[in-house]
């Protein structure tokens, strides 16, 4: 009888997250706390972290608190809205501090959203919590709740932490112009791989993958400069390993690697990893 496979769909992607800020959260010099992150991970997310290859197991909690501390940024300026997508296990409403009438929206597919809410259940969000059942591959329900979010808010900073890399290149580009089209949209954090880093995760990673459905498969070879056309323009590139040895967070060899000097824009054949922050560019008619 065969072993079913470590990771068994994309949802399981987010346990497999979750665990991995729950072991942060329980070092001493941790980065970020999250305190619901291994109730959310659960044991399914244990058995994921035994069964998968350690392959760079540094980037998880460097990614977290790259994104932490663009939305705490964003805050400060004055944003009024975030909106999380694939937003899967992560509980930033209930651990960042955030003002109260901040409007936090989570969208990602039903089933996931669900076991939320249901682990969360006593819990209480810091600000205003909406949770958001669609499935993003839907163009149309996407495109509508664009609209809708982009009505009501002011100032919205959008997330797509773990989601681009599973996406195809078309499928990116088309989410990028839909996210474009709303004015208010005004800020944009993903992460982003180099064509070099994706072949090395598909080495190391990609026959378990294959196997959920759920390859990677989004490494665009021109960098954040991907992202121009439809109308975004890179304000921050933060390289991971740039930034976890400046925490001190890598062994003696991946250290030295970090003394490389690196570019922000085409990485090429290199393994590069990082997180962008693309700000919308300025409309041809004026101001963004």
């Amino acid at each position: 009888m065969s072993q079913p496979p470590p990771i068994r769909n994309v949802s399981d992607t987010a346990r497999w997250a979750a665990i991995h800020r729950a072991i942060e959260t329980e070092r001493s010099d941790a980065l970020f706390r999250d305190p619901f992150a291994r109730k959310l991970a659960g044991a399914r997310g244990e058995q994921i972290l035994r069964d998968m290859p350690p392959t760079g197991d540094w980037a998880w909690p460097i990614r977290t608190f790259l994104f932490d501390r663009t939305v705490l940024g964003a805050v400060k300026e004055g944003f009024d809205t975030v909106v999380n997508l694939a937003a899967g296990l992560d509980a930033r409403p209930y651990r960042l501090q955030l003002p109260r009438d901040l409007h936090w929206f989570e969208v990602d597919l039903p089933g996931i959203l669900a076991e939320k809410e249901e682990l969360l259940r006593s819990e209480k969000p810091i600000c205003q919590l909406e949770r958001v059942p669609i499935d993003l591959v839907d163009s149309g329900a996407r495109q509508e709740l664009f609209v809708r979010l982009g009505q009501s808010a002011r100032r919205a900073l959008i997330l797509t932490e773990g989601l681009l890399m599973y996406l195809e290149t078309e499928a990116v580009r088309s989410l990028a112009q839909n996210l474009a089209a709303q004015r208010s949209f005004r800020r944009w954090v993903l992460e982003l791989s180099s064509p070099g880093l994706l072949r090395l995760l598909q080495r190391t990673l990609g026959n378990k993958l294959e196997q959920a459905k759920a390859p990677f498969k989004f490494a665009p070879p021109e960098g954040p400069s991907f992202f121009e056309p439809a109308g975004w323009k890179a304000k921050e590139v933060h390289s991971m390993l740039k930034t976890a040895a400046k925490l001190r967070r890598l062994d003696f060899k991946m250290r030295l690697l970090a003394l490389l000097p690196e570019s922000s824009g085409r990485q090429g054949s290199r393994p590069w990893g990082g997180v962008c922050v693309l700000d919308r560019a300025a409309s041809p008619d004026g101001p963004s």
